[in-house]
C-alpha cells in the first residue's frame, strides 16, 4: 500500500491590518524614534508608558459615546477570567490622563510627558492607516496659558525641520478654537437650527448626529454635504473675550516665530474632550491621508476622568503616515552600515578575531563578521555589499605575528584611497576608536 502523504501544516499569518516591521524598514523606525526622543529631551518632556489594554469605560467617558472611535473602531472584549470590559487603546491621551490621575502626578505642579507606542482601531486597512498603528505624542498637563499651546506647535515645526520636511511645502499648519462649553452650546444650537433647515441635504450619519454631536457634522468627508457645511455658523464667531484672547495669544507667538498657519473654522478634531485651541499639521502629498499630526487643548478631561480639575494640551502624530511622507519627500536615510567588516579566512583565527571585535564594539565601533567563514572572495564580496568603510583581515600569517590587516573598502571623501596597513592586535583598544573616522589618525 502506498504511503499516505502527511497532513500539510498551513502557515500562520499576521492579523489583517497588523503588520510586521522588519529590516531594512525597521531602521527607518529606529531613526525616527531617536529623532523624537532627542526632540522631547530638548523641550523637557519626559517619557511615560501606559498599558495597551485599558478599561472600556475610560474611552467611552473620555472620547465621547457619539464618536467614530467609540461607535465603530474600538477593539473591546470581556475578560473571561473576571468579566471586566477591556479595550485595546485606540489613542493614548485618555490613558495618559488616567495615569496622571491615578498616581497624582500633578500634586507638585505641571508635567510635560511624551509617549511612543502602538494603538488599535478596527477600520478598513489602507496605505498609511492600519488596525495596529503607532503614535508618538506629547502632553503638557497642568498648564493653562496659550504659551504652552504655542510651544507644542513650535515643537512640531522643530521636528519637521530636523526630519527634512519644509512647512508650507510638505506640511501646513491649520488652527481653530473650540472655545468653552457655554460658547459651544450657543454655537451648537445655531448649528442644529441650520442643519434642520437643510435636513434634506444631510446624509444618514449627519442625521444621526444632528442632536447628539452636531459639531462632528462639520468634519464630514461627504462631498455632497460640503455646501451646507460651508454655510454653517462658525464657532469662532461665538467665542467670548477670554477664549478669543487665548486664541489670539497663540497666534501672536506663532506670528513672532514666523510660522505661517491657516485658521480653519471647520477644524474640530475627532474626540469630545477638546476645548479652546485645536490644530492639525496636514499635507497634500499623501492623497486622502492628509493629517500627519493633530492635537489641541483638553482642559475638561482630567476632571472628567475623576481627577482634580486641571488644564492640559497635547498632540499626537501617526508614525506610519509620517514615514510615508518622509519617503514621498525623499528624506529617509539609508540603514546605517557597519563600520567594520571582519574577513576571517580560517577557523584558527576565530578566537583572536572575536576578542578584537568585542573590543571594537566596546569602543562604539559597529563591527560585523560572516559566520562560517567561507572563501576570501565571498567574504570580501559580503564586506563590500555591507557598506562598511573598513575590512579587518584576520589572515593566519598576520594573526601569528599578533597583527591584523586594515583595508579601506571605500574611497575617502576627496576620492583618495588609503593603502592597506597592519595593526597590532594588542593595541586594539587604542586604534579601534579611530575607525569611526573616514581618515583615521593613527
Amino acid at each position: 500500500m502506498a504511503e499516505q502523504p502527511k497532513n500539510k501544516v498551513e502557515p500562520l499569518r499576521a492579523v489583517k491590518g497588523m503588520n510586521d516591521i522588519l529590516p531594512p524598514t525597521s531602521a527607518h523606525w529606529e531613526w525616527l524614534e531617536d529623532k523624537l526622543r532627542s526632540l522631547m529631551r530638548r523641550y523637557g518632556y519626559l517619557n511615560a508608558r501606559t498599558p495597551i489594554v485599558e478599561p472600556t469605560a475610560l474611552f467611552v467617558r473620555g472620547l465621547g459615546e457619539v464618536t467614530d472611535i467609540v461607535e465603530k473602531e474600538m477593539y473591546s472584549f470581556e475578560d473571561s477570567m473576571n468579566g471586566d470590559r477591556l479595550t485595546l487603546r485606540p489613542e493614548n491621551t485618555a490613558g495618559m490622563v488616567r495615569a496622571v490621575n491615578e498616581h497624582a502626578l500633578l500634586h507638585d505642579g505641571g508635567k510635560r510627558l511624551f509617549y511612543i507606542g502602538p494603538m488599535f482601531r478596527h477600520e478598513r486597512p489602507q496605505k498609511g492607516r492600519y488596525r495596529q498603528f503607532h503614535q508618538a505624542g506629547a502632553e503638557a498637563l497642568g498648564y493653562a496659558g496659550p504659551d504652552v499651546d504655542a510651544e507644542l506647535i513650535l515643537m512640531c515645526r522643530a521636528l519637521w525641520r530636523e526630519l527634512g520636511l519644509e512647512e508650507g511645502r510638505d506640511v501646513t499648519l491649520e488652527l481653530n478654537s473650540l472655545g468653552q462649553p457655554e460658547e459651544r452650546n450657543a454655537h451648537r444650537a445655531a448649528l442644529i437650527a441650520h442643519f434642520e433647515a437643510h435636513a434634506e441635504l444631510l446624509d444618514e450619519d449627519a442625521k444621526r448626529r444632528l442632536h447628539s454631536n452636531p459639531l462632528r457634522i462639520l468634519d464630514t468627508k461627504n462631498p455632497a454635504m460640503q455646501p451646507v457645511v460651508e454655510a454653517a455658523p462658525k464657532l469662532i464667531d461665538y467665542l467670548g473675550a477670554e477664549s478669543r484672547a487665548h486664541f489670539d495669544g497663540v497666534c501672536a507667538i506663532l506670528d513672532a516665530a514666523g510660522l505661517a498657519y491657516r485658521v480653519n473654522p471647520r477644524l474640530v478634531r475627532g474626540m469630545d474632550y477638546y476645548n479652546l485651541t485645536v490644530f492639525e499639521w496636514v499635507t497634500t502629498r499623501l492623497g486622502s491621508q492628509g493629517t500627519v499630526c493633530g492635537g489641541g487643548r483638553y482642559d475638561p478631561l482630567i476632571a472628567q476622568l475623576g481627577g482634580k480639575p486641571a488644564p492640559a494640551v497635547g498632540w499626537a502624530l501617526g508614525m506610519e503616515r509620517l514615514l510615508l511622507l518622509l519617503e514621498e519627500v525623499g528624506v529617509l536615510p539609508p540603514p546605517p552600515p557597519p563600520r567594520v567588516y571582519a574577513v576571517i579566512p580560517s577557523a584558527a583565527a576565530l578566537p583572536k578575531a572575536f576578542v578584537a571585535l568585542e573590543a571594537l564594539r566596546a569602543a562604539g565601533v559597529a563591527a560585523l563578521m560572516h559566520p562560517g567563514q567561507g572563501s576570501m572572495k565571498s567574504q570580501f564580496k559580503r564586506a563590500d555589499a555591507s557598506g562598511a568603510q573598513w575590512a579587518l583581515i584576520f589572515g593566519d600569517e598576520e594573526v601569528s605575528r599578533g597583527e591584523v590587516a586594515l583595508k579601506a573598502l571605500r574611497a575617502l571623501p576627496d576620492g583618495s584611497q588609503l593603502p592597506q596597513r597592519s595593526l597590532a592586535l594588542a593595541d586594539v583598544a587604542a586604534w579601534g576608536p579611530h575607525l569611526l573616522h573616514d581618515n583615521p589618525a593613527f
